[in-house]
């Protein structure tokens, strides 16, 4: 286990007597620059203040980039499919975790229906597409603004 998985571990454990939930993040910058996060859903609350989340917004805002490519995030638990979107869309380049999604759902943290979601079967959530005439003009005022920033 190397130190960093070992930190986001201790950070878990700690943040459960701070309020926040048993989960803990740590991410590694290529430059060796450490950001670290926790559970932080009921005491915030933010139902999206997951440890990766919040590892991922802390090295984006030191690094002062959105693209964080050769990054490896360690988690003290498998991501959920919102911590690991968070990941893919941040270009993170590794996840590295300790327990699974099995001992998380052993402790109550139950994300079968998310990972059923997105897999296809059954739905978890009601999605319904509605197209409007106009639906694309934020795209068109995107294309069409010289400033925009890709990402």
């Amino acid at each position: 286990m190397t130190d960093h998985l070992q930190r986001a571990i201790d950070l878990a454990v700690a943040n459960v007597t701070d309020g926040g939930g048993p989960f803990g993040a740590v991410l590694v910058a290529p430059s060796g620059q450490v950001f670290e996060g926790v559970n932080r859903v009921t005491a915030v609350p933010d139902p999206t203040a997951h440890a990766e989340v919040q590892a991922i917004r802390a090295a984006a805002a030191g690094l002062g980039t959105h693209d964080l490519t050769g990054c490896v995030l360690y988690a003290s638990c498998e991501p959920c499919p919102m911590c690991l979107g968070a990941a893919l869309w941040a270009r993170v380049s590794r996840v590295v975790f300790a327990a699974d999604r099995h001992d998380a759902a052993a402790a109550g943290f139950d994300d079968a229906a998310f990972y059923d979601e997105i897999a296809g079967s059954p739905r978890a959530m009601a999605r319904v597409h509605e197209p409007r005439s106009r639906a694309v003009e934020p795209f068109a005022a995107w294309m069409g603004y010289e400033g925009r920033r890709l990402y």
